[in-house]
């Protein structure tokens, strides 16, 4: 599966911090199954549009 986070946008949200190469992957890994569980929880609702409220 492609990246979902955006590394140049991590790094603005972490001002003042280093940011370790690992952490991109496990960050990306994280946004990707919260995104797979909101997936699931709009089609178990009977929807194909993924929702604020499936977070």
């Amino acid at each position: 599966m492609m990246a979902v986070i955006v590394k140049s946008a991590v790094k603005d949200c972490c001002k003042g911090f280093n940011v370790s190469a690992d952490f991109y992957g496990a960050l990306d890994s994280s946004v990707q199954n919260v995104i797979k569980a909101a997936s699931k929880r709009a089609s178990a609702n009977g929807r194909k549009t993924v929702q604020a409220r499936d977070l």
